[in-house]
């Protein structure tokens, strides 16, 4: 059965891969939309919001409809949209009046499907059969930091190699990724994470003390990770003044790297660590990293700064899911949908801030950087208060 699967787990990781490309592609381009006055450093902001405030609503009303449509429609349904709204990038803002108005759409349309991947793909593997849930997970997550390490990498040679106005051709090419992926996911194996009728509905949830202290971790590692993350290469252009290809590659691509591979470790090693104490440790590294970004006044070691973030938040995503699956076994598709909503609450909220507070700080980014520290404070206050069960689990609030 575990062979039978493995193709499964496999469209798993590329789905991860084709999140980690519908959210990052677009903040690689911010910098052309603004050259080419499309947007400001304010508006553009409003495509970070948009993308990450539909993914929140698509989590919410998720919890109803997902377990009626069945996993499989709606997974094949969340590449579709993905790979339309990465083509309508390239084409919208040039059909359209208003530029602007074009990458809205198209943002809105990949912003959807990559929140019902968001909703889907941990469900389906922890329905996987797998000894050990919580390194699969870690190990499942990683491959969403691939998928911008590609995106990143791929994007910044192909840029240089044909030139920024190339950037419409590059879109379609990475649709194909969730094109293909989407055809995979009508031939593999797909198993249901609880028994019809069986889940916690989310009035249950609601009513468990624990599920809201998991909510506002999630909040925090969504702020954590993408605060910095999707303001990472616009800060090295133009906050540290290094080029774009080298401000892509020591940004966005080390954050990634260094998330992916804190990802994998965790998925290889996690049975001697102790996930609760790793959490917690990775908070006040993350922390670290924060204000070293925005306080150091030297450029590599602000970039060094952005990139060890990358590694600080690589288990907090999939580590709160561990520990929230593991405690609460019976939450079902409710308790993953409504994770990943207070996930992408935080992920809509952390670059935001950064985004308004740097506009209002004279475009200086440092700021902005600076006060979004407060996101890792919370992650470990909030893991202080949970409690180790035998199993790695929480058990008690």
């Amino acid at each position: 059965m575990e062979k039978n699967f493995k193709k499964t787990v496999h469209a798993c990781y590329t789905g991860y891969i084709v999140q980690g490309i519908v959210n990052n592609l677009a903040p690689l381009l911010f910098i052309s939309f603004i050259a080419d006055g499309w947007a400001s450093i304010r508006t553009v902001t409003l495509l970070t919001t948009l993308n990450f405030f539909t993914q929140l609503c698509v989590d919410l009303l998720s919890v109803k409809f997902v377990d009626k449509i069945g996993y499989r429609t709606a997974i094949v349904a969340a590449h579709v949209l993905s790979a339309a709204g990465l083509i309508s990038l390239a084409t919208l803002p040039f059909l359209l009046p208003s530029p602007f108005a074009g990458l809205l759409c198209s943002v809105f349309l990949y912003a959807v499907g990559g929140g019902l991947l968001e909703v889907l793909v941990s469900p389906i593997v922890e329905a996987c059969p797998s000894e050990n849930k919580a390194a699969a997970m870690s190990l499942l997550h990683s491959f969403y930091c691939w998928g911008v390490v590609a995106v990143v990498s791929v994007s910044t040679v192909f840029l240089g190699i044909f030139g920024r106005e190339s950037w419409r051709a590059l879109c379609v090419l990475w649709a194909i990724v969730p094109i293909v992926n989407a055809f995979v996911f009508t031939r593999v194996p797909i198993n249901r994470l609880t028994e019809e009728g069986e889940g916690m509905s989310a009035g249950e949830l609601f009513r468990t003390k624990k599920f809201w202290l998991f909510c506002v971790l999630m909040v925090a590692a969504g702020a954590s990770e993408l605060g910095m993350s999707q303001w990472a290469s616009a800060f090295a252009e133009s906050g540290l003044g290094v080029s774009k290809a080298l401000g892509d590659l020591l940004g966005p691509c080390c954050f990634a790297l260094l998330m992916g591979l804190a990802r994998a470790l965790y998925g290889k090693f996690g049975e001697r660590i102790n996930l609760r104490g790793f959490l917690i440790l990775s908070s006040c590294l993350c922390l670290a990293s924060y204000i070293t970004a925005s306080a150091c006044k030297l450029p590599l070691i602000s970039l060094l700064g952005c990139a060890m973030c990358g590694f600080s938040v690589g288990i907090m995503w999939p580590g709160v899911f561990s520990l929230a699956s593991g405690s609460m076994p019976k939450g079902g598709t409710a308790l993953f949908a409504l994770l990943a909503l207070a996930g992408d609450l935080g992920c809509t909220g952390g670059p935001t801030l950064v985004g308004m507070v740097s506009a209002g700080a004279g475009d200086d980014l440092r700021v902005g950087l600076g006060l979004s520290a407060i996101f890792p404070v919370i992650m470990i206050v909030g893991a202080l208060l949970l409690r180790d069960g035998r199993n790695r689990n929480v058990t008690e609030l």
